[in-house]
């Protein structure tokens, strides 16, 4: 079972995703306010993090907190941070994991909304399972 921490505003959603989530085994925390995700994630360290990246107070917050957590040193190295958003369905923005770099797009995996159930799961058990070897 692994600790998992959405950070995600769209309440709906996120709680489609904790009951996939849960129907795996893991125990998932959801913040919507990426402020207080942060505060949070300084004092706890999760096995993942589920990460959006539009909020209400900045359509690309969730790019910025990813560099943050980054920056965080040892509590959140190697926390793997997987990007659900529907940044290029808004935007066209075209990201892919082909952009996933350590300073522009430091995440360990992406997937557009509305995702597949399925690919999600499959997706957070090879993140997962990926974290776990580099311990």
């Amino acid at each position: 079972m692994a600790n998992i921490y959405m950070v995600e505003d769209d309440l709906d959603f996120a709680d489609a995703v904790v009951r996939v989530m849960k129907s795996m085994g893991h125990f998932v925390e959801v913040e919507p306010d990426i402020t207080r995700a942060l505060e949070h994630l300084r004092e706890n360290r999760p096995d993942l993090i589920i990460l959006d990246v539009m909020f209400p107070e900045d359509s690309f917050a969730g790019l910025e907190f990813a560099r943050t957590l980054q920056k965080e040193g040892p509590l959140l190295k190697g926390v793997p941070i997987l990007l659900l958003t529907a940044v290029n369905e808004k935007y066209s923005m075209g990201f892919s994991v082909m952009d996933i770099d350590n300073s522009f797009f430091p995440v360990a995996d992406f997937l557009d909304k509305s995702v597949d159930l399925d690919v999600l799961k499959n997706k957070v058990a090879q993140l997962l399972a990926d974290s776990a070897k580099a311990k």
